[in-house]
């Protein structure tokens, strides 16, 4: 997977911007507060059709424009294809080779890429939320069929959430619209917690090597997905829906004193051990870093076997975050093998051969070039 090109109208402070990329290593030099995040964000935006810094897609809309674009050509082992997307204050589009994608679910995938940011050491250490967010992001970009699932789950959830307030507070029955929710959501439910412990497995298999081998040896890596409702990776569908009816109606008054569904891909966390030890309450700092650098690793990994070619991986700042041996660790990984794009504020202190091949691009004031 490559990229081409990559060409940006009203995007954050970028008015226009055209850029061509002929290497595999790509630096963004600048000082803080000149773009070079707002240009790695559009990769991640064109890919994903969202911000992993905002939820308000109008914050990536230059302040005085209407919209913004966002264009590449990307090279896929079966050829060439050119995704574009465009922000509005009333949604977005996507298109594929100039063909708008009705569904969202029908437009991720064609772009991977893999983002590695200093806040990601929130995977490990943060709250469920970033976690879940993670798995949504992740399993979204290899299997278009979850993105569309996670969606209808999100809008039933909503709704039946709505239902039990309206339950609670008018003292009505209501049974047979919460039982028409309750099926509906415990069919999501199943298909997204399919997907979710197929993932973690896979995840777990290549990051628990890739943990070993940077740690010499000395620890183990495992993931342990915290479930909060009684499917189990065994279960066939219609199990699986039996056991969440049977739930749902075990908590049915509680749900409707709270207003709100208490199980559910919605609530369910992962966590992240090393010599079995939970590595978010008692890690250290740098197994905490390790940890996180082995999660990033195996995505990588985890996509080229499901994909067939490696994603586009997007490093911002993080460098200067990592120590020596987790830095070079992480440079010689994509060496010669994966497209990257780099930000950070110099390169004193980034001593490796494989950023002394790399094209430099210098950022200054919402303007990119390739002169200092």
């Amino acid at each position: 997977m490559f990229l081409k090109d990559l060409t940006l109208s009203n995007y954050r402070n970028y008015p226009n911007l055209q850029l061509k990329f002929d290497g595999p290593i790509n630096l963004f030099i600048g000082n803080n507060a000149q773009g070079k995040t707002n240009a790695l964000e559009s990769i991640y935006v064109l890919a994903l059709a969202k911000s992993h810094r905002t939820a308000k897609d109008k914050e990536l809309i230059k302040w005085d424009a209407e919209y913004a674009t966002i264009r590449s050509d990307v090279m896929r082992r079966y050829g060439s294809v050119r995704l574009e997307m465009q922000l509005t204050n009333k949604g977005k589009k996507a298109k594929i080779n100039s063909l708008e994608q009705k569904k969202l679910s029908d437009y991720i995938g064609t772009l991977n890429v893999v983002l590695f940011a200093p806040e990601d050491l929130a995977i490990v250490k943060g709250a469920p939320a970033q976690r879940r967010r993670f798995l949504d992001m992740e399993i979204g970009q290899v299997s278009p069929a979850y993105v569309y699932h996670l969606s209808n789950y999100n809008k039933v959830l909503m709704q039946r959430n709505q239902l039990l307030k309206d339950l609670w507070m008018k003292k009505q029955a209501g049974n047979d619209m919460i039982m028409i929710w309750n099926t509906q959501l415990a069919e999501l439910t199943v298909k997204l917690l399919k997907k979710r412990f197929e993932f973690i497995s896979k995840l777990e298999a290549w990051a628990r090597e890739i943990h070993t081998g940077i740690t010499n040896g000395k620890e183990l890596l495992t993931l342990h997905y915290q479930n909060s409702t009684p499917v189990t990776p065994e279960m066939e569908m219609s199990e699986g829906m039996d056991v969440l009816m049977t739930e749902y109606e075990t908590l049915f008054e509680r749900e409707k004193q709270r207003g709100s569904t208490l199980i559910g891909v919605h609530r369910d966390d992962f966590s992240l051990k090393v010599n079995g030890i939970d590595v978010q309450a008692y890690g250290s700092q740098g197994q905490q870093r390790t940890a996180a650098l082995s999660l990033k690793l195996a995505e990588i990994e985890l996509i080229k076997q499901e994909v067939g070619e490696y994603p586009i991986l997007l490093l911002d700042d993080v460098l200067s975050e990592l120590d020596e041996h987790r830095q070079t660790l992480l440079l010689e990984t994509i060496q010669d093998k994966i497209q990257t794009f780099v930000t950070t504020t110099g390169v004193e202190g980034l001593k490796h051969q494989v950023l002394d091949q790399a094209t430099r691009f210098y950022v200054r004031e919402g303007n990119i070039s390739m002169e200092n």
